[in-house]
């Protein structure tokens, strides 16, 4: 069970992903896939903004089409926002017509440079066409929050000790996390702070950025 991307696994999927940042000291990346959602969204903005940590949340188009209200607390709390399909696709049953055609209609509702495969999952032939456009970002750490065999205290365990500077740290903004994410969140964010840790946006080099 892989709470961390093994050097040999990113060398299978190539290049052109993003797995982690530069370290510029000792920043943390928090990042939450699938939302926006009513019974989850709130809950972590609140727990950010307690610790006046900034994040990105990789929104699924459809959830945003749904919950504009909460795509709008987003922003206004002053977190990042990516593309992860407008339908939740996985890339490795999809056809790269269809997911290319996915991710742009997504772009129309989350008009940002910014990207992560719903699963981990793109193919080279959907990589290679979206990081012309993209920078697509993985993941260092993966909170596996969303995994009913992994207790709430091996969540947060096994998270922080996968935890380095640059870290790009993986949550799920979803009901099936919720649990875990409430348990974890506050408890990750105050260990990491006490280290002397700080939590920025993920940003696209696009914009010059990083």
């Amino acid at each position: 069970m892989l709470f961390s991307t093994p050097y040999w696994l990113r060398r299978l999927y190539g290049k052109d992903l993003i797995w982690e940042m530069p370290d510029d000291g000792r920043t943390i990346y928090l990042s939450f896939d699938d939302g926006p959602n009513p019974d989850t969204t709130p809950v972590i903005l609140h727990t950010l903004k307690q610790y006046d940590a900034n994040a990105t949340f990789f929104c699924v188009g459809e959830n945003v089409v749904k919950n504009p209200e909460l795509y709008e607390m987003i922003h206004n709390n002053g977190h990042a926002v990516g593309n992860h399909t407008y339908n939740h696709l996985n890339g490795w049953k999809t056809s790269k017509a269809r997911y290319l055609e996915n991710v742009q209609k997504n772009r129309e509702v989350v008009n940002n440079l910014i990207f992560r495969p719903p699963y981990g999952r793109i193919t080279r032939s959907q990589k290679k066409s979206l990081s012309r456009h993209y920078d697509i970002f993985m993941w260092t750490v993966l909170s596996r929050d969303f995994d009913a065999r992994v207790s709430r205290e091996t969540c947060l365990e096994k998270t922080w000790e996968h935890t380095r500077p640059g870290a790009i740290v993986v949550f799920h903004d979803h009901p099936k996390a919720i649990e875990k994410v409430e348990y974890v969140l506050a408890q990750y964010i105050e260990r990491a702070i006490g280290r002397g840790y700080r939590f920025k946006a993920l940003s696209s080099k696009r914009d010059g950025l990083f």
